[in-house]
């Protein structure tokens, strides 16, 4: 009996001893859980709140534009990327600036802007959206090298049907209607029933131009 009662003695001096020597860090063990906790929690609610400005501000952008007031879209626009770099909402509005710029026959602009789009778009579909808008202001622009470039950042199956048929209207550009055939008749395959009526006149084009050629 009176062995267990030292044993127990014992362990509890042990617990003890442990205790002072340790108990400090498991103070600042658990301090620094409970604020690791709440900070993640904290960081969540931060980049909410982050997104949710972001929304707010394209959302204003997008009634500015719509009521022709394009010079605060622009200013609104700048805001977006200076303050909110790492939002897809300043990708949608300075794609949408590319838009108005292309109207106004600002096709320089217009590619610096897809190009910014383009470097900063974290979603590959809105990488491969900006890069394909890239290639149709190049193409207008009557750089078609450059315009192909563009269309080869692509993933292959991004926006397969629409990519093939600029892509083959590019290799027209370039006078190179062999392929530019391939292209067409991939675009149609790609499309399916919903290829719409002009990927087959262009591919009857090719084919009437070959003839005239031959």
């Amino acid at each position: 009996m009176a062995f267990e009662a030292y044993d127990d003695y014992e362990q509890s001096e042990r617990v003890q001893q442990w205790l002072r020597q340790n108990g400090l860090s498991i103070v600042v063990g658990i301090a620094i859980g409970l604020v690791g906790i709440f900070g993640w929690g904290k960081w969540n609610d931060h980049k909410a709140a982050h997104q949710a400005d972001a929304a707010n501000i394209y959302a204003q952008i997008q009634v500015a534009a719509a009521s022709g007031k394009a010079d605060n879209a622009d200013q609104l626009t700048d805001q977006l990327l200076k303050d909110y770099t790492d939002s897809a909402y300043a990708v949608f509005a300075v794609s949408d600036r590319a838009e108005r710029q292309v109207q106004a026959k600002q096709l320089d602009k217009a590619i610096e802007s897809l190009s910014w789009a383009e470097t900063h778009a974290s979603d590959a579909n809105l990488k491969a959206l900006a890069q394909m808008r890239i290639a149709r202001v190049q193409l207008a622009q009557g750089k078609g090298a450059d315009a192909l470039a563009a269309l080869d950042r692509m993933p292959p199956k991004a926006y397969t049907g629409v990519a093939q048929e600029l892509r083959g209207d590019v290799l027209v550009k370039l006078g190179r209607p062999d392929d530019a055939r391939k292209a067409y008749e991939a675009a149609k395959a790609a499309m399916g029933e919903n290829a719409p009526q002009s990927v087959q006149m262009k591919i009857d084009d090719l084919a009437v131009a070959g003839k005239q050629g031959a």
